[in-house]
């Protein structure tokens, strides 16, 4: 990352001039040194979005909760004039996500249409259905693991490769009706898009402008042969009542479900694993019946969760949110991995992973209020399935370098690293 804020930096005094905005890095890292940092200036923090645009991070675990749900706090883009009138080049690489069209983008009535068509498919009850199936994928995947590491001369194989990103990936897909020969090329694509800050704008324009008409080849093709999927059950919402889902929206919401249906997952269990494999101690709680994959999930959740600092949200008036004004229209991020440390909520340990930690279900990774993340259900249960599988078939996987030398996402959106060899077979343990 380009230079931190130093380690030990305190807040300002009263009186004293207020430190300057944090101008952040595209290309991300781990954010854990830095969020700690900006959380002694207090609970929000102004920031500079790449582009030099004025923004800020609400970091607090508080401030955050009341954040998202706040009533004079906006997800349409048109409540931040300075990406209407010019001030904001059309090719701010950062754009997509006012652009997009779907729920995760719309206020009021429209938030609520729109969740309403996709909200059936992900209840408690319709993901417990998909069990038996992320069961078999993710036995299939473990078998493609094991097969990887007997196939290398050091027993290594990527974990990410054969097991984190295939099994959210497979499932999500299957739920929309995505065949198998488009999958890869859309992980490209949304990683490019979405999670990837170090893109260049021709580079993230481009690969923006080929998911969406990606998006609507499968759209296309669904329409033309429906099946028993979301896709097909979202278009013919639309063709029954074309004032319910326009064509935009329709392809915003089936990227919206791609994208988060895959690449957080995916962060979740990558992180989850780092997680066990350098902490022993809590692998060994859950392996005897101590603790439980469950708690190992919301605990990844809260110390070190997918999602770092995610785009954006607009304040309707100026706003004073833990005695920090934010004016109105500013683009505000969400610092979901500074509030999961946040030590005024979570205590003086919040740095610590810890599975019998009080509370930790408490954390935002998911979000709250309206927008809470629709997928949670599925997220959850596919990251306790891929989790309670990999130990079980795998009891002494271990990394197969140590952690801090892991190449990290380039990103201050995701929060995980590029890849994940490990060695199914054990090779003694890289601990913190």
């Amino acid at each position: 990352m380009s230079p931190d804020i130093p380690a030990h930096t305190t807040a300002p005094a009263p009186g004293a001039e207020p430190a300057s905005p944090y101008a952040i890095d595209p290309s991300g890292g781990c954010p854990h040194a830095l969020n700690a940092s900006l959380r002694t200036r207090g609970p929000v923090a102004d920031v500079v979005l790449p582009g030099g645009v004025p923004g800020a991070v609400v970091l607090g675990h508080d401030a955050l909760r009341e954040f998202l749900a706040h009533p004079d706090v906006a997800k349409d883009s048109r409540h931040c004039p300075a990406l209407n009138d010019g001030t904001i080049p059309p090719d701010w690489p950062l754009r997509v996500f006012a652009n997009a069209q779907g729920m995760h983008t719309a206020d009021g009535a429209d938030h609520r249409r729109l969740r309403s068509l996709v909200g059936n498919a992900f209840t408690a009850r319709q993901v417990e259905r998909l069990r038996p199936r992320i069961e078999e994928l993710t036995a299939g995947f473990l078998d493609d693991l094991g097969r990887a590491a007997t196939a290398d001369p050091d027993g290594v194989a990527d974990l990410r490769t054969h097991l984190a990103l295939p099994l959210p990936m497979s499932v999500i897909c299957e739920l929309l009706g995505v065949d198998p020969e488009h999958r890869e090329r859309l992980h490209h694509l949304s990683y490019t898009v979405i999670i990837d800050t170090g893109t260049g704008p021709a580079e993230k324009t481009a690969a923006a402008r080929e998911l969406i008409e990606l998006m609507g080849t499968i759209a296309a093709a669904r329409r033309a042969a429906p099946g028993d999927d979301l896709t097909s059950a979202l278009i013919a919402a639309r063709d029954d009542d074309g004032d319910r889902l326009s064509e935009a929206e329709l392809i915003g919401t089936m990227r919206l479900m791609l994208v988060a249906g895959h690449e957080t997952t995916l962060n979740l269990i990558s992180n989850a694993v780092r997680a066990l494999c350098t902490h022993q101690d809590q692998l060994a709680l859950v392996l005897d019946g101590k603790a439980s994959w469950s708690d190992v999930v919301d605990e990844t959740l809260r110390w070190d969760g997918p999602v770092s600092w995610f785009p954006f949200r607009y304040p309707t008036r100026d706003l004073d949110l833990g005695g920090h004004l934010i004016p109105q229209g500013t683009p505000v991020l969400a610092g979901y991995t500074a509030a999961g440390r946040d030590e005024t909520f979570h205590g003086p340990d919040a740095g610590r992973f810890d599975l019998t930690r009080p509370g930790a279900a408490r954390h935002l990774s998911f979000g709250h209020g309206v927008h809470y993340c629709v997928g949670a259900p599925l997220a959850r249960l596919e990251a306790v399935i891929a989790l309670e599988g990999l130990f079980t078939r795998f009891p002494d996987l271990d990394l197969a370098v140590p952690e801090t030398e892991l190449p990290r996402q380039r990103s201050f959106i995701g929060n995980s690293v590029e890849t994940l060899p490990v060695r199914p077979n054990g090779c003694g343990h890289w601990t913190t």
